[in-house]
């Protein structure tokens, strides 16, 4: 037998202890079998309406608390703690223990339990286990009751007085005798809920019909278990008054909380009409958000696609749809963005208005991330422009160099032509040995042809080469027909010379040469090669990007034409040698094949090409004079944009600073001070035909493929960053306004408060940034009165600059100002209040909310709060205890 008086004499003196000197339970009187029988059914209904929301009940009271397993858990639900882990063993220690561990918990709560053990528990005692289920009653049922200044059984007396006293034949003066004839139930039920009952229709001399009609409608109404038989209190002349107050009770706690429910449903209204408000504008800018991010990843890939194009053509198509791509389709978006910023800072200024937590995107879609892939997309766009005139350059060079290998490459197949047959003829065998010489010299003549041909050779090669190297699109063609020259070219060196080691043999055979026809050869040749390279290079395609460049070209034609009457003096001597031997002939009567034996250049050949440079020459003074003109066209270009780009780039930096100045130096009423801001931006606004004439100057250069201005350092891509920037920095201040309107507006900020806070913190910002730093700011918290420790100011700064930014603006300034006057909700009064609408339980059902709260907001609160996962739990339990602290932002309370 354990005595708990001395064990917890310590938690008496500071909980105080309960006293019962009239409620002392007489354990004689429980021999009586009738009320025996009445407090087991009586206790076991009352065990069950707690134990039932934990999903569990019991039988007989003095076997089911005999392993002190319910036992705990009972106190666990009609407490709201948690009692220490039970023992799961079967032995009788075990059980000791755990029915220990259930009224240590109760002694803990004030209760002095005398001569109760956990052992006469443990085996089934009936009156000890009467007892202990009656001191919890008393303790957790009845002992917080108060009416008027009475409590326990005295205060739960004069409630049931109060609420019975304008029904006639009822006169409650104790819990026995007055309850028999059953009105006394009847009229606590009407008097409440008289939508239920006909008192009218009961008769005082039928007790037995008015103590079940009682009975009933309580337990199907009012969720009241039946605790009692109407046949026990007819018959008992002195029913069981535990049982009597155990079961008033309980109508007690069901009705004393109706005013209350209506004063918490209205504050949940409002709270909840405050947050769905609020997870609108958190559902706008979730969605505007993505929007804009799904575009910017849509878009970047486009932009960083480098796959490139094989003819001119295409780029240019590329470079046209970027043009319409910067025209059309971005502008939008720039205005998306701004206006996301804005509707940003608007909720963050109502959420710090109705005392919620700041609003946090979802991952990725903060502005600070909005604003990194917006930097990255420009970063994208910048590389991609630069890539495409860069692509642009490389095909112009490509086709530059195509042209030129075709014309080099068609040229030398021409004069291969029908080479490989003359080298592999057998003339020579039966010719005389004047042809023998013939053909050696000719052969001669050949070879210093295809000496100089090899250079010739050479620069095809290259050229293929640097096709390769630059990825011409047409690299194979160009490849093979290259080594087929090449191939070709080795063929010739070597049979030439085979032919030439023929010849040699057969030379002492040979002895008479032409001298003259061999001089005439060797010096036709290198001028008809002379003549051939230049017109190739008359005719060669050429590219210039500055009239520098363009007048090097110029002076080079120049000093060819310097070289012509040199060229011609040799001309004449090349035809005087052929003359010479005409001469000759005549003069000895030698008959001449009319053919030159070592060449097969003619004299008319010679004065057909000399007479295609002479037509060529003009034709390239025309063709570099008119480049002339087109680089001098460019220069002007290039001017025009810079004068204007000189005007606009510092008139958008003077504008930036003065948006900075205007906002700190600005003065009257904050509805001046927007109209101010609004007719500013309107004077910003009406400069942009100043950027779209810079727009239009910029396209004519890039239409003209300009690719470098030494006028100015502004380039388009700085004007439209800066542009930008500045239409975002004038909508973000006069956001920063509408915002302080609006605090001033919800907390009723006088004009002249706010000109008070606002001269107060311009006189306290030093460096005219409108930021300031903690020491500045703590400076003007004193100015205004507030007596500052290192914990407060440490407190203050977590709200005015939350993010460790170590600055204030004035925005925030104004919101910790007015947030420190202001009374707003908490979240534990929520919870006070859906604990109320719950019945005092742990959670809250469905059917509670709809009945209590608009259908609205009661549907809204079932679709968010969680299932109710406590131990006492019910099958539809919501978890209002988690939903409400959600509501602040609040993890634990």
């Amino acid at each position: 037998m354990v005595d708990y008086h001395e064990a917890n004499s310590q938690q008496q003196s500071n909980h105080g202890i309960y006293m019962q000197p009239e409620e002392d339970w007489d354990r004689d009187l429980l021999l009586d079998p009738a009320w025996e029988r009445q407090q087991r059914k009586t206790f076991t209904a009352w065990c069950n309406s707690h134990l039932r929301k934990a999903g569990t009940q019991i039988e007989v009271i003095e076997e089911d608390f005999r392993d002190g397993l319910k036992l705990m858990l009972l106190l666990e639900v009609i407490s709201g703690e948690r009692l220490p882990k039970p023992e799961r063993g079967k032995m009788r220690v075990h059980k000791i223990n755990n029915v220990n561990k259930a009224l240590d918990f109760i002694a803990t709560k004030g209760v002095k339990l005398v001569s109760i053990g956990a052992e006469e528990i443990v085996d089934g005692n009936v009156k000890m286990t009467l007892g202990m289920i009656w001191t919890i009653i008393l303790r957790f049922a009845i002992q917080d009751i108060s009416v008027e200044e009475t409590s326990a059984k005295e205060g739960l007396l004069l409630w049931c007085q109060r609420k019975t006293a304008p029904y006639k034949n009822v006169n409650v003066q104790n819990f026995h005798i007055s309850w028999k004839d059953g009105l006394a139930f009847n009229a606590l039920i009407h008097r409440h809920r008289p939508d239920l009952i006909d008192y009218d229709k009961l008769r005082k001399d039928d007790p037995l019909t008015n103590l079940n009609n009682a009975f009933e409608v309580a337990e199907k109404h009012l969720d009241i278990p039946k605790m009692l038989d109407a046949e026990d209190i007819v018959n008992t002349a002195r029913p069981d008054e535990k049982a009597i107050m155990t079961y008033v009770s309980c109508f007690y706690h069901a009705f004393s909380g109706a005013q209350k429910a209506e004063t918490a449903a209205n504050r949940i209204c409002k709270v909840l009409a405050v947050n769905q408000e609020n997870e609108h504008l958190m559902e706008d800018y979730e969605k505007l958000a993505s929007d804009l991010l799904e575009w910017i990843r849509q878009t970047k890939p486009w932009l960083e696609n480098r796959e490139p194009e094989k003819t001119m053509q295409a780029m240019q198509q590329k470079l046209e749809d970027f043009r319409d791509y910067r025209r059309v389709h971005k502008p939008p978006k720039v205005q998306e963005k701004c206006q996301l910023e804005i509707n940003f800072n608007t909720l963050q200024t109502k959420l710090r208005l109705s005392n919620r937590p700041a609003f946090m995107p979802s991952e990725g879609k903060m502005v600070l991330d909005i604003n990194n892939a917006w930097q990255g997309l420009e970063q994208a766009e910048k590389g991609y422009e630069e890539w495409l005139l860069n692509e642009i350059r490389r095909l112009e060079r490509l086709d530059h160099l195509a042209e030129k290998f075709r014309q080099k490459a068609t040229i030398h197949e021409d004069w291969t032509k029908d080479k490989e047959a003359m080298l592999t003829q057998k003339d020579y065998e039966m010719a005389t040995l004047a042809d023998i010489k013939a053909l050696l010299k000719k052969h001669e003549a050949f070879e210093s042809d295809l000496a100089a041909h090899q250079d010739r050779v050479e620069q095809i090669a290259a050229i293929a080469q640097e096709l390769n190297d630059l990825d011409y699109y047409d690299s194979p063609n160009v490849n093979a027909r290259c080594q087929t020259i090449c191939d070709h070219w080795d063929t010739l060196g070597s049979l030439t010379q085979s032919r030439r080691e023929a010849l040699e043999r057969t030379e002492k055979l040979q002895e008479t040469i032409d001298q003259l026809y061999l001089e005439y050869a060797k010096r036709a040749a290198p001028f008809n090669n002379w003549m051939e390279g230049a017109m190739e290079d008359l005719q060669d395609m050429f590219i210039v990007h500055t009239t520098e460049e363009i007048q090097g070209l110029i002076a080079a034609h120049e000093q060819f034409k310097a070289t012509l009457p040199d060229a011609d003096k040799e001309r004449d001597a090349i035809l005087g040698i052929h003359n010479e031997m005409m001469k000759i002939a005549q003069s000895y009567y030698i008959k001449l094949s009319g053919v030159n034996p070592y060449t097969s250049i003619t004299p008319q050949s010679i004065n057909e090409k000399w007479d295609k440079v002479q037509h060529l020459v003009p034709a390239r003074d025309h063709a570099l004079q008119a480049e002339f003109n087109k680089q001098q066209s460019n220069e002007h270009l290039r001017e025009q944009f810079a004068s204007k780009a000189n005007v606009v780039g510092p008139w958008i930096q003077n504008k930036m600073q003065e948006i900075g100045r205007i906002s700190i130096e600005m003065h009257g009423t904050l509805e001046d001070q927007l109209n101010q801001l609004k007719q500013y931006e309107d004077s910003i606004v009406n400069y942009k035909p100043n950027i779209e004439k810079l727009e239009h100057d910029h396209q004519l250069i890039q239409e003209a493929l300009i690719f470098d201005n030494k006028h100015t350092n502004y380039t388009m891509e700085h004007i439209r960053v800066g542009w930008e920037q500045l239409l975002t920095t004038i909508a973000r201040t006069i956001n920063e306004v509408e915002n302080q309107i609006l605090t001033r507006d919800a907390k009723g900020i006088s004009q002249e408060q706010l000109n008070e806070f606002r001269s107060s913190f311009n006189h306290f910002d030093k460096k005219r940034t409108g930021l300031m730093d903690a020491d500045d700011f703590r400076a003007l918290l004193i100015s205004t009165g507030y007596s500052l420790g290192e914990a407060e100011f440490a407190r203050i700064m977590g709200v005015v600059a939350p993010n460790n930014t170590e600055e204030v603006s004035f925005q925030a300034f104004i919101d910790f100002m007015s947030h420190e006057t202001t009374d707003t909700d908490t979240a534990e009064q929520v919870m006070a209040s859906f604990k109320i609408l719950a019945g005092d339980k742990s959670y809250i059902t469905a059917e509670e909310l709809r009945r209590e709260l608009p259908p609205d907001q009661a549907e809204y609160c079932i679709a968010r709060m969680a299932p109710y996962r406590g131990p006492d739990a019910v099958p539809g339990a919501l978890d209002y205890m988690s939903f409400s602290t959600a509501l602040y932002g609040e993890s634990d309370l």
